[in-house]
């Protein structure tokens, strides 16, 4: 309602600097704990499915299966922001665990390609330099706006990069597509948790701060997840 040119009188407004901080540190908290359990979902069921010959024919013998969870995963990163302001809030945390359940069987084979201890000291590369670059998104006065839209565009640009080498399969190419790969998602963090902070600081009635706190996981969870993976290619080699 346009209050401005009405002669109705605004509902009072009893918030303040002191409980939008309070509001926006319980979102950022939500948002970190989901994508926790996000992450340890994924690390399961990668877990699960690398122990399993089983399932690891079930799941990647078949070209079939394997790009059908890929374009399952494509399709819920990109319909769940644009829906979740129709969806109840238990529905997007459903499909963000869901998500993250078909994102961690997709990653079972690098418990083949790769060493263990390679696998889990990479984690912790990427666990520290996440925590870094969030906590600066956190904190730092400077507007990423700009910063974000052009890690976007570089983001096309390096899908397009990987698709062309799947062709070229140059050695070269892909250490740089993975050096320039690390470069983005650090940003992308610093990017996201500045938003997602923002967004935060809305005066957001419940509901809404519980689905974005969702929404915010599954970002911060995504830009995660890249940087762990590139980071991997780069310092990984295989078992060879």
């Amino acid at each position: 309602m346009d209050y401005k040119n009405s002669n109705v009188t605004p509902p009072p407004y009893y918030g303040g600097e002191a409980a939008v901080t309070q509001q926006t540190n319980a979102v950022m908290k939500r948002v970190y704990v989901r994508m926790l359990i996000g992450l340890l979902v994924s690390a399961f069921c990668a877990l699960g499915v690398a122990s399993s010959p089983a399932l690891l024919s079930f799941f990647f013998s078949s070209k079939l299966m394997y790009w059908g969870m890929f374009i399952v995963m494509i399709a819920m990163a990109w319909i769940l922001p644009t829906r979740m302001h129709k969806m109840s809030t238990g529905a997007v945390l459903g499909c963000f665990i869901l998500f993250a359940a078909l994102m961690g069987t997709s990653l079972a084979p690098i418990f083949i390609v790769y060493r263990l201890g390679t696998i889990v000291y990479t984690f912790f590369i990427a666990a520290g330099t996440f925590g870094a670059m969030s906590v600066y998104g956190y904190f730092t006065k400077t507007d990423l706006t700009k910063i974000g839209s052009f890690l976007f565009m570089a983001l096309i640009g390096l899908i397009i990069a990987s698709v062309v080498n799947i062709f070229v399969a140059s050695s070269t190419f892909d250490w740089i597509i993975s050096i320039v790969g690390v470069l983005i998602f650090v940003g992308l963090t610093a990017w996201d948790t500045q938003t997602v902070k923002r967004m935060a600081q809305l005066n957001l009635d419940p509901s809404m701060a519980d689905k974005l706190a969702t929404m915010g996981a599954l970002n911060l969870y995504l830009d995660f997840i890249n940087l762990f993976l590139y980071l991997l290619r780069i310092f990984g080699g295989n078992r060879d």
